[in-house]
């Protein structure tokens, strides 16, 4: 009897043994799996960053390289732009920019202000500059100014004249908004003196 008791005490010893040592293994390993799987997930979300930061970065670059917007930054031009002369078939004419694109003025613009906004600024780009605007050839420095647009940005002026592009003319050597007539008045290309050219 004394055996017998003996023999069961042993034997539920060795089972409270084998069950601890089974629940600690299983812990570890448990430990272990989730420690592996949240790296594995880790690195699946680092891949996934990765990969949406370059759609984010691919989806802003196709924005930014519209042929729209690459021109109108070009000639709106960055830290001050520069305003020129250029021969034409109208005469010595004013242009702007890098592309030395025609600027035209807008006969509804009285004084210094502009009457071009919304739609009207849409088909004639004012031509702002964020520095001061130089003068090349012809143009006259002392004849360059700027005022503050309702958005905030500074649009150059040339004779007192707020200066604009016209959406149709696409390289240096076109003037197609000479002497037309949109927004209520007329548009012409200017002269190195400040007055409008016309040749209607």
């Amino acid at each position: 009897m004394k055996n017998s008791l003996m023999l069961g005490t042993a034997a539920a010893a060795l089972a409270l043994l084998a069950g601890c040592g089974s629940s600690s293994y299983s812990s570890t390993e448990s430990k272990a799996a989730g420690a592996g799987n949240a790296s594995a997930g880790g690195s699946g979300y680092a891949r996934s960053s990765t990969s949406a930061a370059s759609t984010s970065a691919g989806g802003a670059y196709g924005h930014t390289s519209t042929p729209a917007a690459s021109s109108t930054a070009a000639s709106s031009g960055g830290a001050g732009v520069a305003i020129a002369s250029k021969s034409d078939k109208l005469g010595t004419i004013l242009a702007a920019g890098p592309k030395r694109m025609t600027v035209y003025l807008f006969e509804a613009d009285h004084g210094s202000q502009s009457a071009c906004s919304g739609a009207c600024a849409a088909a004639w780009p004012p031509v702002t500059s964020a520095g001061a605007a130089s003068a090349a050839g012809a143009a006259r420095a002392a004849d360059l100014g700027t005022i503050t647009r309702s958005d905030g940005t500074k649009q150059v002026t040339y004779k007192g004249h707020p200066l604009y592009f016209f959406i149709k003319d696409k390289d240096s050597g076109d003037a197609y908004g000479e002497g037309a007539k949109a927004f209520g008045a007329s548009w012409y290309v200017l002269a190195p003196s400040g007055s409008k050219i016309d040749k209607s």
